[in-house]
């Protein structure tokens, strides 16, 4: 029998069964791929988030991955922040900042005041395009041009205001067919500075409640269109969540609190 540590942490709240719960498995050495996976699908939370310590030297502190219960993903917001919390708050790391190395390149966090964590991302490229078929059928008010997202295969689609995005009803199954990451919907905010929600059926999520990696594109996008670099974001799901937002060039810095939830062991067989 092998015995791993686990971690669930609940990550862009302040309060427990709030924001989006994350696992989180600091790992000796990497297991193989399809246990990973396996991991992931048998913990079914939006993405298990594996950490291995670089070696001494190195640029980054830790080899980061996420699975969610379908596919592995290149980059997530909510799981890495969970992470480092972890790590900063369980594993007794001392530094106030924590480097990765990941798929998207390298990515730092950085502990500031009133148990805030701060995430540096990159700023997500996206591009005009006409709307799938299968985009309109799935989701009403639809414009005839959308946002693609080519680092994460993402769809955004801006809507008219909050209730909009608030009242959407995608048809799961439609997005599913499309056969991308996912699809973000957002518009302007009534009592922030933009809103949004996520659905990506398509790697086994269907709305997943807060998202972090989303805010890669909308914090460029929403900059550009306020005319301001520094914004605040909720995102509305069930669970909700809120995020401090500022577009630094060709990085992003996404910010948010994390609510401890379960520490345990994984035990595999032999």
């Amino acid at each position: 029998m092998t015995t791993l540590p686990i971690y669930q942490v609940d990550a862009f709240t302040s309060q427990q069964f709030r924001g989006n719960p994350a696992a989180v498995m600091p790992l000796e050495q990497w297991l193989p791929d399809t246990l990973l996976q396996n991991i992931a699908q048998e913990n079914h939370l939006s993405e298990t988030a594996f950490v291995v310590r670089e070696p001494e030297g190195s640029e980054a502190d830790f080899h980061i991955r996420w699975f969610t219960p379908g596919a592995e993903v290149p980059l997530c917001g909510h799981a890495t922040l969970a992470t480092a919390w972890v790590l900063f708050n369980r594993l007794g790391f001392e530094r106030n900042a924590i480097r990765f190395r990941s798929m998207s390149g390298p990515l730092g966090v950085v502990r500031r005041d009133n148990h805030w964590l701060e995430l540096d991302f990159p700023n997500l490229a996206m591009e005009l395009v006409p709307t799938p078929q299968l985009l309109h059928d799935a989701l009403e008010g639809v414009d005839d041009h959308v946002y693609f997202v080519p680092n994460d295969t993402n769809y955004l689609v801006v809507l008219t205001d909050e209730a909009a995005v608030r009242n959407a009803t995608p048809d799961f199954r439609l997005l599913k067919e499309l056969g991308n990451q996912g699809l973000i919907i957002t518009a302007e905010g009534e009592h922030c500075d933009f809103v949004s929600r996520y659905f990506a059926p398509g790697i086994g999520i269907d709305e997943d409640p807060v998202t972090g990696s989303i805010h890669s594109v909308l914090t460029p996008y929403w900059a550009g269109r306020l005319s301001k670099s520094r914004l605040s974001a909720q995102q509305l799901s069930a669970r909700g969540g809120h995020l401090n937002c500022e577009l630094k060039g060709d990085r992003v810095s996404i910010s948010g609190q994390a609510a401890f939830y379960m520490e345990g062991q994984v035990t595999l067989e032999d």
